[in-house]
């Protein structure tokens, strides 16, 4: 496919700065671009690639001014970022639709699939399983027993969706997600554990991305609840009866232990650590490796383990690189006044 600047402005309801002729058939990153290539600017720190970049075209803020020459064809819009998504979206849509159900799929007479959904080789579909319309169900996926999902929904290939759990519309799984596991929940009975049945679902909303091997557990009872829009990134651990907030985002290999309930529109680095029965509020942000063990008010950002504000956190890291020769002082000064004892007493 290819698009002229103009095309692109039209489209994005932006501005051209530049040749509105000059045509792209690819994106690149900015510091890559080559000619006929679609390259965009949103964060600052990466402005002197646009006065190097062989990018045809650059999408680039309304209000970025620039302070040398530049080679490239600008197109202005109100957020460089969100546009270049958009027009990712468009090219991936035009690629084509998957479509039809294989004849190695295995799909219960029971079943119900929705008109337009693709099934591919050697799917599962269980009993009692309901399909919307325009469903993917990529090869080698499971979906257990009485599961729902709903329209639009994506199942990338080895996803695994075990029974009763329900998935919303236009939810995207990711390869190897697994939604329903059971929840590690285990009684101490003398020197062993003995094993707590989780009777739950897992219930995951409309507009939710899940990524590659992240796992969500079923809940003991009840249900583990993953609000709208909630965006999870790879290698994730929700643990079961947990309940995250619409609109919350959550980066690679971030835990979260039992019974926890995370609030609307957090964000949470990599790593993030939650102990369980706590409570995170909305609007929270919580930065890489983070580890929380109490509950968090609203709009509070944190950093570090044990978690604490991040402004007092960046102060405390400037001191503990100071540590040892503080150490040494302290040693000096003690070594000092027992000197000064000593000449005291005489």
């Amino acid at each position: 496919m290819e698009f002229s600047a103009q095309d692109i402005a039209t489209f994005l309801n932006g501005t051209v700065e530049g040749n509105p002729n000059v045509k792209v058939n690819n994106f690149a990153k900015i510091e890559e671009g080559v000619p006929g290539t679609l390259s965009f600017l949103a964060n600052p720190k990466y402005e002197h690639f646009i006065y190097e970049t062989k990018a045809s075209i650059v999408l680039v803020n309304k209000d970025f001014s620039p302070t040398q020459s530049i080679n490239a064809t600008l197109v202005r819009v109100e957020n460089a970022y969100s546009s270049l998504a958009i027009l990712l979206n468009m090219v991936e849509q035009a690629k084509g639709n998957k479509s039809g159900i294989a004849s190695t799929a295995s799909i219960t007479q029971s079943a119900v699939v929705g008109e337009n959904c693709y099934i591919g080789e050697f799917a599962y579909i269980g009993e009692n399983v309901k399909l919307g319309n325009g469903c993917k169900i990529y090869p080698y996926a499971y979906i257990g027993d009485n599961v729902n999902v709903g329209d639009g929904s994506i199942v990338y290939p080895h996803v695994t969706i075990y029974q009763d759990c329900i998935i919303g519309k236009a939810c995207i799984l990711h390869a190897g997600a697994v939604i329903g596991a059971d929840g590690f929940g285990f009684a101490p009975e003398g020197d062993k554990y003995k094993k707590i049945p989780q009777l739950g679902n897992v219930v995951i909303e409309d507009d939710v991305e899940i990524g590659a091997n992240t796992t969500i557990d079923r809940a003991v009872m009840g249900s583990t609840i993953i609000h709208s829009g909630v965006k999870l990134d790879n290698l994730i651990q929700i643990a079961h009866n947990v309940e995250v907030g619409s609109n919350t985002v959550m980066a690679a290999q971030v835990g979260i232990a039992g019974s926890s309930k995370i609030g609307q529109h957090c964000m949470l680095g990599g790593q993030v650590g939650l102990a369980g029965h706590i409570k995170i509020s909305d609007n929270v942000s919580l930065g890489a490796q983070s580890g929380v063990i109490r509950d968090i008010e609203e709009g509070k950002s944190l950093l570090g383990a044990p978690a604490i504000d991040a402004k007092q956190f960046f102060r405390s890291s400037t001191i503990f690189t100071k540590l040892p020769e503080m150490y040494r002082t302290i040693g000096e000064l003690q070594r000092e006044i027992e000197k000064l004892k000593k000449e005291v007493n005489k």
